[in-house]
């Protein structure tokens, strides 16, 4: 008999069965001692903080190598975090000056960073150090007592994972060979968790909110990536409707393989473009793998984060020049550098600010910095004779930003030009769409930019005044409310009034709920996960354009909550199956 069924937020597609694997805290419980050896303990300490942070670091590897270089970068904090001069005189000075064992003086003085950090609640970021550093000092820890921490990398048969939440550490090591799915009692669809599940391609559901009281270990356990849906201990009957669910669903993915090297054309016949995002060219093989028509984002912030110093105009010219050479002729659209927020660089001294979100990053940064952003433009402009390249700036707030940029980019190419040094003249130039100032005058920014390319992660959070991370508001975050398609409708008919292109790199892109509305708005782009692509393809070959213009105006004008406009698009495709 079916013990259990939970609802959580679907968030990687797919069908999982299997025995639960409690991913459960480690027993780290310690008892103060007095020493009468402090060099000895600081010895001790030291040496658990470096095999730490070789661990950090054989995961960080096998990550990028796995995975991809963007999922890795997540561990760069962590090393940062066990390479930190204030942090480990800190607890050095504990143990001289209290004469305690290491473990009392690491738990003490990362116990006064986490709550200094978690006392920011307007601050996002410094509440993700505090994450980062209650995550390392785990790690430490668990080397000063010899107690191991639980490693999904060690699971040796299929298992499908529950746990409260999975930190970086954890997503790193899951083996697809094993870890057929997992499911959290906390996250969303845009966590870091949710995210990685996509890159991996194993069902996810998050924020169940109780799934690791609900399930013990060994328990048989479903998840339902498609719906959302969490089954515990089935019934035969269950179990069996599941299996022949999960069956149609590979079936479904065979047929979506065969349509790599289609065109994306909607039911009546109308072109759009399916893009990829990446962030390293190593992320190209997936890409190509998928069908990408273009790189619809490449972030180029993960060339700076990966490096000891300012990449120089040399390094930054290889790496575009290579993804624009492997893309063939296909469009690649280049952010200039997105540094800060939530994405620090060592050798870069940033001003702390109580909303760093919202403060000096990105193009801010590179108008302030101009030899910094001249030799990133100087490397993109001699790259642009390998391909079809499209630049984008990022976090433009006002016209006056966006021309000053643009300057510096005609500067540099008067210069290469003088220089004797080849230029391409085909070179689009537009802004992403994330703050809601730019949308609301998309009308007048239209006129002269190229294209517009919406990044609807940051777009929903600002409109919505709703940090998308943060579990106590995360029902705000909310792609397919009415406020936000209009505002994408204003950005859209306003470029198609003065002939630009829109596209959408943002992880609404993506959503099989959102393209059919997302079409009727009139998007001609779509970029997304490479894992996300096959699967577009297939359903917007499925769909009117002006069915959906229609289904898009009545989400705008008749719906009046997110649920509506979810009803309104759930029946919809209700009938595009039947």
């Amino acid at each position: 008999m079916t013990k259990n069924r939970l609802m959580g937020i679907a968030a990687s597609d797919g069908i999982a069965i299997g025995r639960a694997y409690l991913l459960t805290e480690p027993d780290l419980t310690f008892e103060k001692r007095i020493v009468e050896d402090p060099e000895g303990e600081i010895t001790r300490f030291l040496d658990s903080f470096e095999k730490a942070k070789k661990e950090v670091q054989a995961i960080r590897d096998h990550v990028a190598k796995a995975v991809g270089e963007e999922e890795a970068q997540v561990f760069d904090a962590h090393v940062m975090v066990l390479s930190d001069p204030e942090l480990m005189n800190s607890i050095k000075d504990n143990i001289q000056t209290n004469r305690v064992n290491a473990e009392q003086a690491v738990h003490d003085v990362t116990t006064m960073f986490i709550q200094m950090f978690e006392a920011m609640e307007d601050n996002p970021y410094m509440q993700e150090r505090a994450a980062d550093i209650r995550d390392v000092s785990e790690r430490v820890m668990s080397h000063l007592l010899g107690v191991k921490i639980p490693t999904p990398s060690t699971i040796k048969e299929e298992v499908v994972i529950v746990a409260r939440d999975l930190t970086p550490s954890d997503t790193a090591q899951l083996n697809r060979q094993y870890v057929k799915g997992f499911v959290t009692d906390i996250g969303g669809r845009t966590s870091h968790s949710a995210i990685m599940a996509r890159s991996l391609e194993i069902p996810a559901v998050v924020g169940t909110q109780s799934v690791t009281t609900q399930v013990t270990d060994g328990d048989m356990v479903i998840i339902d990536g498609l719906d959302g849906n969490i089954i515990i201990n089935p019934d035969g009957e269950t179990l069996a409707k599941y299996q022949e669910k999960a069956t149609v669903y590979e079936a479904q993915k065979t047929e979506w393989a065969k349509l790599k090297n289609a065109a994306t054309v909607t039911k009546d016949g109308k072109h759009v473009e399916l893009g990829a995002n990446i962030g390293t060219p190593k992320d190209l093989t997936g890409v190509l793998a998928n069908g990408a028509e273009a790189i619809g984002l490449y972030r180029t912030e993960f060339l700076y984060m990966d490096s000891d110093t300012f990449p120089s105009e040399e390094e930054q010219f290889e790496a575009y020049k290579t993804v624009l050479q492997e893309m063939d002729g296909k469009p690649v659209v280049v952010r200039t550098m997105d540094i800060g927020g939530d994405k620090e660089l060592p050798y870069l001294e940033l001003p702390e600010e109580m909303n760093p979100f919202l403060g000096y990053r990105a193009i801010r940064i590179c108008l302030a910095e101009p030899e910094m952003f001249r030799t990133q433009l100087r490397a993109l402009l001699r790259a642009s004779v390998y391909g079809t390249l499209r630049i984008m700036f990022p976090m433009i707030a006002t016209l006056n930003e966006f021309r000053a940029a643009k300057q510096l980019l005609e500067e540099e190419k008067a210069k290469l030009i003088e220089e004797g040094v080849e230029v391409s003249n085909d070179i689009q130039v537009g802004i992403m769409i994330e703050i809601p100032a730019a949308a609301v005058l998309a009308h007048q920014f239209a006129k002269e930019v190229d294209f517009f390319s919406v990044g609807t992660n940051d777009l929903i959070q600002y409109t919505m005044a709703a940090d998308r991370m943060s579990q106590q508001v995360s029902y705000l975050y909310q792609p397919y409310n009415p406020s936000i398609l209009t505002l994408l409708k204003h950005v859209i008919d306003s470029a198609h009034a003065q002939g630009k292109w829109v596209g959408m790199c943002g992880e609404m892109a993506g959503d099989q709920m959102a393209v059919p509305l997302l079409l009727g708005l009139g998007l001609d782009e779509f970029s997304m996960s490479a894992s996300s692509i096959l699967q577009t393809r297939s359903l917007l070959a499925k769909l009117d354009t002006n069915e959906m213009k229609e289904l898009a105006d009545k989400a705008i004008n008749e719906c009046t909550t997110v649920e509506e406009v979810m009803e309104l698009v759930t029946t919809f495709k209700e009938t595009l199956e039947n």
